[in-house]
């Protein structure tokens, strides 16, 4: 969000808001002050005493902290001042940041919270003190001029939450109760929801209360980078470190809230700082020291510590990110022979097709006991068998090829990340453990890039035969394996420009030429199958109101809502799309006529709940649809009919009131449900 645009969203952020920007009580002045001392190279020692002592509580609070057993100073310290002095400028004003907002913003008893709160504080606290001393020991480790000015960014990057938690019309905790794993990005998420995002409501206050630039550019943008004619462009190490250690936060299950999901760590983020001179292991364990050390104050719990975090951290960057390929100059003219015979099958674009042909090939060429493509599965963070060669192997024996990658280790890891071809041996140590899980002596791995991302493994071995495999195999089969990778690239890129046109892009459903596809192949299908078919058409109740009262923004909100939940209740094997505009259908299979009234009436209720929850986003418009469900009649001879008499029976729902659910049973037309 650039500087031009603050004015539109502030006004976007006060429409979501209870009460005006300037009424609201988020940050108590005490707080203020001592973050633009963040930002001050002239600040002095006696001016954060001054600044803590005119609080008395807070004063209070920090001698009895500085007086506990954590610091163990051998005399009782009574004054601030001494406290300063003993520990230092940085020391305390942490300590009093951390107080000042854990008081006012976590244990806050006087905000009244919703009776099914899903938003925890103490959840949420704990993410912010990690992402904020994360942040902090790696300015520090990149040697950063401002380190205390990291950490204080990165206690506030998220800020924009707590604002709607506490004040929003409709609270964070009523959002998180319709996720529902969407599958989207939190932001986007939130945009769908609020019309606009946490980052974005938190750079409105942040200009509000007036914060260090530098602040106000992490709060505003650790999700996306700004580009090179941004504002905030000069504080992109800054917003990038912040991510970075947001992205770790998340790693370690310690994100903002338990439903959560995965941020993106975007390129920029490790183009911006050298992620490779982090001692990833170390900064987690400082960072634990750290936390264990507010755990009996706050009273939180925080996960244990082990080194197979670190692993687990660097092995994700590294796979989705990818590091300088150490390759040997020489190998791409191994094998060259070999290569063009090897390769011809990538004439497709099919990867059930080329893949397992160019297994076999490679099979037979270097007479392997057998070879397997592994594919990244991200959701179970593993390494599975994807397509093998021959097809006779069992799978059993595929499942034991499924390696954690949270437990690489030695020379496979290390070829991983240099997207290096490697023969894995037994007689080195670190390959022990993997080895004996899989129960071989030895297997070859070999990367499958494009553009020097991870995106499979080659994997072979003579598990039968025990015959060694020879020590010039990987500068053989790495132009094989590149060739391939291209080969995948082109198959994904053909995929994702046929799904983009076959896609609605506002909805991401399917367009209405799709849909007339999927009905022109159903009813190719026999009578007895036919008969168990439906169609439902879904019109959205006054939508031109949502434009003409809450902007266009508004509307195209609305539409991706419905998709949202038309997707969240549909099943595999059945259909959804956008035939237009504001209208929505569907095809159901093997379903008769209670249940596609039934599967209608999910829709219809949770789309009105929905919009409840919405109400005073939409200026009480309320969100409603009208839908019409024709089951097949043998009456039909082609798919148009039953979309017209959909269309009809929509009509009817329209007709009898709106948010209403009609359904017809037959071609006569008679109305059998009606809600």
């Amino acid at each position: 969000m650039i500087n031009e645009n603050v004015g539109s969203t502030s006004k976007t952020v006060q429409s979501v808001l209870r009460n005006e920007i300037k009424h609201l009580p988020l940050v108590p002045s005490a707080a203020i002050k001592l973050l633009t001392l963040a930002n001050d190279d002239n600040a002095a020692l006696d001016d954060l005493s001054r600044i803590i002592e005119t609080e008395p509580t807070l004063a209070a609070k920090i001698l009895q902290n500085v007086n506990s057993a954590a610091y163990g100073l051998a005399n009782k310290v009574t004054s601030i001042n001494r406290a300063v002095n003993l520990l230092g400028f940085s020391v305390v004003r942490q300590l009093a940041l951390d107080l000042l907002f854990y008081d006012h913003l976590i244990n806050n008893k006087t905000v009244k919270n919703s009776a099914k709160q899903m938003f925890d504080p103490l959840f949420f606290w704990q993410h912010c003190l990690f992402v904020a001393l994360l942040s902090k020991q790696i300015a520090n480790t990149l040697h950063h001029p401002n380190p205390d000015l990291v950490y204080t960014a990165g206690l506030l990057h998220d800020i924009g939450k707590v604002v709607l938690e506490y004040y929003g019309r409709i609270s964070y905790s009523e959002f998180i109760s319709t996720l529902n794993n969407s599958g989207h990005p939190i932001i986007e998420n939130e945009r769908r929801f609020f019309g606009l995002n946490h980052a974005e409501i938190g750079h409105v206050f942040c200009l509000e209360w007036q914060l260090p630039e530098a602040i106000t550019a992490v709060v505003a943008c650790h999700h996306n980078l700004p580009d090179a004619l941004s504002p905030f462009a000069e504080f992109k190490t800054e917003i990038a470190i912040v991510a970075f250690a947001n992205y770790v936060a998340w790693m370690q299950g310690i994100s903002s809230f338990a439903q959560e999901g995965n941020p993106i760590l975007q390129n920029s983020v490790l183009n911006t700082f050298d992620f490779n001179v982090l001692d990833i292991d170390n900064l987690l364990q400082w960072v634990d020291t750290q936390m264990q050390s507010t755990r009996e104050f706050y009273g939180i719990q925080f996960p244990s510590v082990n080194k197979l975090r670190a692993i687990l951290v660097k092995t994700a960057i590294n796979l989705s990110q990818g590091c300088l390929i150490n390759s040997d100059p020489n190998a791409a003219q191994a094998h060259q022979k070999l290569l063009p015979s090897l390769t011809v099958p990538h004439q497709s674009l099919d990867p059930d097709e080329f893949v397992p042909r160019t297994l076999e090939a490679i099979q037979m060429a270097f007479s392997f006991d057998r070879c397997l493509m592994l594919n990244i599965d991200a959701k179970h963070r593993c390494l599975k068998a994807a397509y093998w060669w021959p097809k006779s192997i069992p799978l059993e024996v595929r499942q034991l090829l499924e390696i954690n990658m949270g437990q690489l280790s030695g020379h496979f890891l290390q070829g991983l990340r240099e997207k290096k071809p490697t023969i894995i041996k037994e007689t080195l140590p670190p390959n022990e453990a993997l080895l004996q899980q899989l129960g071989i002596t030895e297997f070859l791995m070999v990367p499958v890039t494009n553009h020097n991302r991870l995106i499979g493994l080659l994997y072979a071995d003579n598990w039968i035969s025990n015959i060694p495999l020879p020590p010039q195999l990987p500068a053989e089969i790495e132009p094989i394996a590149n060739e391939l990778g291209i080969a995948l690239f082109n198959a994904k890129q053909y995929d994702t420009q046929k799904r983009c046109a076959q896609l609605d892009p506002l909805t991401q459903l399917s367009n209405k030429r799709m849909i007339e596809d999927f009905l022109t192949q159903v009813f190719k299908e026999n009578k007895t199958q036919l008969g168990k078919i439906a169609v439902g058409f879904i019109d959205i109740d006054k939508f031109k109101l949502f434009n003409d009262l809450c902007g266009h923004q508004a509307g195209d909100d609305v539409l991706k809502i419905v998709a949202d939940i038309m997707r969240s209740l549909t099943r595999p094997g059945d259909f959804i799309g956008r035939y237009g505009g504001e209208e929505f259908l569907f095809v159901l299979k093997n379903t008769d006529q209670n249940g596609a009234y039934g599967y209608a009436e999910r829709i219809r209720v949770e789309i009105e709940r929905r919009g409840k929850i919405l109400s005073q986003r939409f200026h009480d418009h309320a969100l409603t649809v009208s839908i019409g469900v024709v089951m097949y009649h043998q009456s039909y001879s082609n798919y148009t009919q039953i979309i017209e008499l959909a269309d009809q029976a929509m009509y009817r729902a329209k007709e009898a009131g709106r948010n209403k659910v009609i359904m017809l049973a037959d071609g006569a037309k008679n109305c059998d449900y009606q809600t």
